[in-house]
């Protein structure tokens, strides 16, 4: 048995393979991008295909840079955008039309309709999901309901349906296997996250027929073997979870409590909640964290609509700054009490507020601020965006008691202490910061027999820098309580 593993991670603007030895280090790594569509206004697409064949380019690319045989490898993990979208023919493997990404909201009419008529309470009791065109059952509807013939061939059975791991399994195994795995169907607003298995009454909400669905396994599975004509050998697919699903196993978040954040354009907290799923109150999600040999581990996620993408908006649309390296360095600068607040609120308030009318706002502007203040007030936003979804979690009763920090910010020392001062809690930065593929690659292992169980992978993580919170708490509660006043006037006064 070889101890490399490959990991798939398909994302929303490029595809990546990224191939890991059995210490979780990577050691190479192809990418290609691929193009986005938008046909209509609040319409996102991909083609299909392209996503498959870029996905197929860099997994032949990154075993041709590191010199090895597909024969090397232990298995494929695949993680990936989440509630992406695709119908295809199952006789033929060709979509039916094209995939429709997980920012596409041209199903807010119905889902506002859902509402209206009292049904998000039983979308929420099944799948700890809200009402909202982000998931996949209502972009699936939306295809039956308007791509011609679709409905009667789903009905008897032609039509295949998956997210987007289900969809490069298929082509991998050449349409042998049709499953996914229990994150990304719980992301679907089809799947019962208590029972575990797919909802006849949600099936019914939405006119979705059954024949059209992938089967649910366990995160770590046996998911077939690629076919031997695409990398020059049969290779085992062993693991698949969504992308933020990934990023916490990769972090090796596993006890009740330990949680991950993940700082990109936007940014993502998920807490591991343990054996038993915990309701939101709050407006957070309640989410499948992985599977393993049929049992269920639970979390709890918010989404923080802008984290990078309020520097990259510094940068590209202000000009305050020609890099976002250089935020630290104003920062510093400036220090911790920074009487500025930028709420970027550019297309609404994420979690808690889920506010889509609120914009965005710089708040306690003097005579004396200058561009110090509104690059280190963009920083900051970050860090008050994840109090804010800690606090939260925390009324709905779900444990937090340590967070492991990845995504391109987290490179900012500056930004982290921030963090962790302002949060009063130990953030730790790893020395590996691919967690997401990282993620895939441990669940592969772990069904390759790479590793041996989780304690095994939990000694593979280690921590590059731990920050420790230095702030005084009235330095702290002062700070914080201008953020939330400056987010009262952005949300009372839209």
């Amino acid at each position: 048995m070889t101890d490399y593993i490959m990991a798939i991670d398909q994302g929303t603007t490029s595809s990546r393979a990224i191939v890991f030895g059995s210490d979780g280090r990577p050691l190479s790594i192809s990418q290609k991008e691929f193009k986005q569509y938008y046909p209509d206004d609040g319409w996102v697409e991909h083609d299909p295909m392209e996503i498959w064949n870029s996905t197929l380019e860099v997994c032949r690319d990154v075993l041709k840079k590191n010199g090895l045989n597909a024969e090397q490898l232990a298995g494929i993990g695949i993680t990936n955008q989440r509630e992406t979208t695709i119908l295809w023919d199952r006789e033929t493997g060709e979509p039916v039309c094209p995939a429709i990404v997980w920012q596409d909201r041209r199903t807010a009419p119905m889902c506002e309709q859902l509402r209206r008529q009292k049904k998000e309470s039983t979308l929420v009791d099944r799948t700890g999901l809200l009402m909202d065109p982000y998931f996949s059952a209502t972009k699936l509807a939306w295809i039956l309901n308007n791509v011609e013939g679709t409905r009667e061939r789903a009905e008897r059975g032609e039509l295949a349906f998956g997210t987007v791991d289900c969809w490069l399994l298929w082509n991998l195994t050449q349409g042998r296997v049709h499953a996914t795995d229990a994150t990304n169907a719980s992301r679907t607003a089809l799947f019962n996250i208590h029972e575990q298995q797919w909802d006849d009454t949600l099936l019914k909400l939405f006119n979705v027929p059954s024949a059209v669905l992938p089967e649910v396994r366990d995160s770590a599975s046996d998911y077939g073997t690629t076919d031997s004509d695409l990398l020059g050998a049969p290779v085992p697919v062993c693991g698949i979870a969504g992308d933020q699903q990934a990023a916490l196993f990769g972090q090796a978040c596993f006890d009740k409590g330990m949680a991950k954040s993940t700082y990109g354009t936007g940014c993502f907290l998920m807490i591991n909640t343990g054996n038993k799923p915990v309701r939101s109150e709050n407006r957070l999600l309640t989410t499948v964290a992985y599977r393993l040999n049929g049992e269920t581990t639970y979390a709890i996620e918010g989404s923080i609509f802008v984290a990078g993408a309020a520097m990259q908006w510094l940068r590209d649309g202000l000009g305050l700054i020609k890099e976002a390296s250089e935020s630290e360095a104003l920062a510093k600068s400036v220090g911790v009490e920074n009487p500025v607040y930028l709420v970027p609120a550019f297309t609404g308030l994420g979690a808690p507020y889920w506010d889509p009318h609120a914009r965005g706002a710089i708040l306690g502007l003097t005579r004396d601020s200058g561009i110090g203040n509104i690059v280190t007030a963009g920083l900051q936003s970050v860090c008050y965006q994840t109090k804010d979804l800690i606090r939260a979690s925390q009324n709905d009763g779900a444990p937090f008691r340590e967070l492991r920090v990845d995504g391109g910010m987290v490179v900012n020392d500056w930004l982290v202490q921030f963090l962790a001062d302002i949060l009063n809690v130990e953030v730790d930065r790893p020395e590996v910061t691919e967690t997401t593929a990282l993620g895939a690659a441990y669940l592969a292992g772990l069904q390759a027999g790479v590793f041996s169980d989780l304690d095994d992978i939990a000694r593979h993580w280690s921590v590059e820098r731990r920050f420790t919170p230095q702030m005084d708490p009235a330095v702290r509660e002062r700070a914080y309580q201008g953020w939330l006043d400056a987010v009262e006037k952005v949300t009372r006064t839209r």
